[in-house]
């Protein structure tokens, strides 16, 4: 008998902010693995070029235009999703901006705050409520995967706003668990560490960063969004079926050290 818990085909996965960064090596992963893939981005450039990539694997592939901190766009584009592909086995609330240059906490502006919180934790909830309410009417359930981070459990200076959206989809994360698990959902969230992508390139190009944080990382590199698939394609298999409410940590050691 041949273990396939890992084969994803006829799964149907959806990542938000697939176009990039760790959406990117999320979906590339899935789409490798069998599973038919939706992935919404702002820019049409990059869901296109993304859905290129995607499609190189051989499975269907789908690109929508999406802002997930716009609530009614959020629904219009899970109905597309559905329509097109039949339904959505795993959606992984991956979408995200990062802290910018916002300086003390007691210079930051609200508007600054609400930059962040729009899409970090608004859009996630969008998101997460439009699957959740696909899911629990359907037989089979699903899989929802938050994508957190480091900063949600560690002093973030100058990056408090940032910090708390990832905090707040913990706790969301862990509510999910408890209340939808009657309905075959699993919730679980990913806490990445420091990972080379579009997003981390300004720290990354700043040799003092570079010079102070890397020897901290027991693997001694930076993180890759390709490090980022095999979870992925897990939390969407079979194999993971008895595995919700957890906190994956991917930080090449960082937290321990």
């Amino acid at each position: 008998m041949t273990y396939r818990a890992f084969d994803l085909t006829g799964k149907v996965a959806l990542v938000t902010g697939g176009n990039s960064g760790i959406g990117l090596g999320m979906a590339e992963a899935l789409a490798q693995a069998g599973a038919a893939v939706c992935i919404w981005g702002t820019s049409e450039a990059k869901n296109k070029e993304a859905a290129d990539r995607l499609g190189s694997a051989g499975g269907r592939v789908l690109a929508l235009r999406c802002d997930v901190a716009d609530e009614r766009a959020v629904e219009r584009a899970f109905a597309e999703t559905v329509e097109r592909l039949g339904r959505v086995d795993a959606c992984f609330a991956n979408a995200g901006v990062s802290g910018g240059k916002a300086g003390p906490f007691v210079e930051m502006t609200s508007e600054e705050w609400r930059r962040v919180m729009n899409v970090n934790l608004d859009g996630s909830f969008f998101t997460l409520r439009t699957a959740a309410r696909h899911m629990i009417g359907r037989p089979g359930g699903g899989s929802l995967v938050v994508t957190a981070s480091l900063a949600a459990v560690s002093g973030a200076a100058r990056n408090e706003h940032y910090a708390a959206t990832k905090g707040a989809l913990i706790s969301m994360t862990k509510g999910l668990t408890v209340e939808l698990a009657r309905h075959g959902v699993r919730a679980n969230a990913i806490l990445p560490g420091w990972i080379e992508t579009p997003m981390t390139a300004p720290a990354f190009g700043w040799d003092t960063f570079v010079e102070k944080v890397l020897p901290r990382v027991p693997l001694r590199r930076w993180g890759t969004p390709e490090d980022f698939g095999g979870i992925a394609v897990y939390l969407v298999s079979d194999a993971s079926r008895y595995h919700t409410g957890d906190l994956f940590v991917i930080d090449g050691g960082y937290s321990v050290f």
